[in-house]
C-alpha cells in the first residue's frame, strides 16, 4: 500500500519516532490537543456518546481561542467528538455550546464519529439540509418504535457488525445509538472525504489573504470504513487499506490546494492520529483477514485503548516548506504540546496548562523534547520519564479479547527501558527498584495516588 502523500510530509518535514497523542483513545486525545491539559485531569474526557455535553469549558484557553486574540481567522473542519451543549440538544435547532463556543470562527463537523448517530454534518451549530418537517430525533438508550435495526434486522445491511454496533441503520450501516427523522439531512458515507475535503480547501480559499487556523479532522479510517468506490481496491488490504490510500489522496489534494494558493511555504502544516492502530474495531470488513504478517504496530507492543507503546505513539509530522529542514528527530514530544508552542511562535500568552513550549523542537531545531509524559488509556495512567515508562498494577483484563489488543493491565508494577526494549518484552520492576522508586514518586507527584480499579473498556 502506498501513502506517497504522508510520505512527502514525512521526508520534507520533521518526522518525530517519540511522538505522542496523549491517549490511547480519541476523545481524551483530541481534547488534550486543543486545550493542552492532560485528559486525565477532566472526568469526562472519554470515549463520548454522540449525545454527550461538550467537555471542553467555554470559559477554558484552546488552541483556537488564542490564536484568534492574536489575529487568526480559526476553523475546524471533520470529526468532532468533544460533546455538544449541554446534555439535553434539540438537534433541530442551534446546537450550542460547541465548537464555536470555545474558539472557532467556523465549524463544519460531524457531531461524534462516523459510527454514531446522528448521522448528519453540522455547520456552524445548525444541522446541514434538515428539513423541519421531518425533525431528527436521537437516543442512546432506547429505539424509536418500528425503526429497524442492525441487530433485529440483518437483512438490511450492506455492512455486517461484529461488536457493538447494532442500532440504527443508515445507508446500510448500523451504528451506535438510534436516531429518527432527518432523512434529507443524513450524510453519504463513501463521499465523507471528499465533503469534508472540500470544505477544508474552500476555507483555505476564502481566508488565505489573512492569517488562519484549520482543524482538518480526517475521518478515516475509523470504522465505518467507507472507501468512495474509486478507491474500492486500491490497497490489498480491504475497506481498511483502501480508506488510508483515500486518506492519502486527500492529504495530496489539501496540500496542492495551499500551493496553487500560493502560501504552502506561510503555513506550518502538523500531521499526528489521535490514537494507535487497531484492526476490527466493530465491524467485520476483512481488516484482520488480510493483514497477513504485516506489523501495523511497527514493532510496538499494544494498539488503540493500551497504555503500551502503541497505543500512544503515534504519527507525528510537522512540514513547513523552506522552514524546516527534513530530518529524523527522537525527541519525546506529545500533541499536549502544540498549544504552547504555537503560542510560541504567535507571541500568544499561555498560562496554566500541562503543555510545554516546544517550539524549536517542532520546526527542527532542537532535539531535547520532554523530560517527562503522563499517558492514559480509558482513565489508566502511566509515566514517561526519559526513556523509562511505568505503568501501576491495574486489575482489569490484560487482553481486549474482541479486538485482541493488549491493555497493559498487570496486578504488578512494569517498568521497561524503552531505550533497549522499544517493544515493552522485559518488565525490569523487580530487578531495578532503585528506577522503580524514582517513578513511582515521580508519578505521585504529578498524577497522586494510585487507583488499581479500572473502568470498564467501551470499545466504540
Amino acid at each position: 500500500m502506498q501513502t506517497p502523500n504522508i510520505d512527502r510530509l514525512a521526508n520534507g518535514g520533521v518526522m518525530f519516532t517519540d511522538g505522542h497523542a496523549s491517549s490511547a483513545t480519541c476523545t481524551p486525545s483530541r481534547y488534550a490537543l486543543l486545550t493542552g491539559v492532560y485528559p486525565w485531569r477532566n472526568k469526562d474526557a472519554k470515549i463520548l456518546p454522540g449525545t454527550a455535553p461538550l467537555i471542553i469549558d467555554t470559559a477554558q484557553i484552546t488552541i483556537p481561542k488564542m490564536l484568534k486574540v492574536e489575529g487568526y481567522y480559526t476553523g475546524v473542519v471533520g470529526k468532532w467528538h468533544l460533546g455538544l451543549g449541554n446534555g439535553l440538544v434539540d438537534w433541530n435547532e442551534n446546537v450550542s455550546p460547541g465548537p464555536n463556543e470555545v474558539g472557532f470562527d467556523y465549524s463544519y463537523i460531524m457531531a461524534a464519529t462516523q459510527d454514531r448517530v446522528p448521522t448528519v454534518y453540522l455547520e456552524n451549530g445548525l444541522v446541514e439540509g434538515l428539513d423541519p418537517n421531518d425533525p431528527i430525533e436521537i437516543d442512546y438508550e432506547n429505539n424509536f418504535e418500528g425503526e429497524p435495526t442492525g441487530k433485529d434486522n440483518p437483512e438490511l445491511l450492506t455492512m455486517k457488525w461484529h461488536h457493538g454496533h447494532n442500532n440504527s441503520i443508515v445507508n446500510g450501516i448500523p451504528r451506535i445509538g438510534f436516531m429518527k427523522g432527518g432523512d434529507k439531512a443524513k450524510w453519504s458515507d463513501v463521499d465523507m472525504a471528499d465533503h469534508f475535503l472540500g470544505k477544508a480547501q474552500n476555507y483555505v480559499k476564502k481566508h488565505k489573504d489573512k492569517p488562519f487556523f484549520l482543524y482538518y479532522a480526517l475521518q478515516q479510517p475509523h470504522v465505518p470504513r467507507t472507501p468512495n468506490p474509486r478507491f474500492v481496491g486500491s490497497s490489498n488490504l480491504g475497506p481498511r487499506g483502501d480508506v488510508i490510500v483515500e486518506a492519502d489522496w486527500c492529504i495530496g489534494e489539501f496540500m496542492r490546494t495551499l500551493e496553487e494558493e500560493g502560501i504552502l511555504e506561510n503555513t506550518l502544516i502538523i500531521f499526528s492520529s489521535d490514537n494507535g492502530p487497531v484492526l476490527n474495531d466493530g465491524y467485520y470488513d476483512d481488516a484482520v483477514e488480510r493483514i497477513g504478517n504485516h506489523d501495523q504496530n511497527g514493532g510496538l507492543r499494544g494498539g488503540k485503548y493500551s497504555l503500551f507503546e502503541a497505543g500512544t505513539r503515534v504519527p507525528f509530522i510537522t512540514y513547513w516548506k523552506g522552514k524546516i529542514e527534513p530530518k529524523k528527530s527522537n525527541a519525546l514530544i506529545c500533541q499536549l504540546d502544540i498549544l504552547a508552542s504555537l503560542a510560541e511562535l504567535t507571541g500568544a500568552d499561555v498560562k496554566d496548562t500541562d503543555s510545554k513550549e516546544l517550539l524549536s523542537v517542532l520546526l527542527g531545531k532542537s532535539d531535547k523534547g520532554r523530560d517527562e509524559l503522563v499517558l492514559e488509556a480509558s482513565s489508566c495512567t502511566a509515566l514517561r520519564k526519559d526513556n523509562w515508562l511505568m505503568i501501576p498494577p491495574y486489575k482489569g483484563p490484560a487482553i481486549a479479547s474482541q479486538v485482541n489488543i493488549e491493555l497493559g493491565n498487570s496486578e504488578e508494577f512494569q517498568l521497561y527501558d524503552l531505550s533497549s526494549d522499544l517493544e515493552q518484552q522485559q518488565n525490569l520492576a523487580k530487578t531495578n527498584p532503585n528506577q522503580l522508586d524514582v517513578m513511582i514518586g515521580r508519578y505521585k507527584s504529578v498524577v497522586g495516588e494510585f487507583k488499581s480499579e479500572v473502568e470498564a473498556l467501551e470499545l466504540k
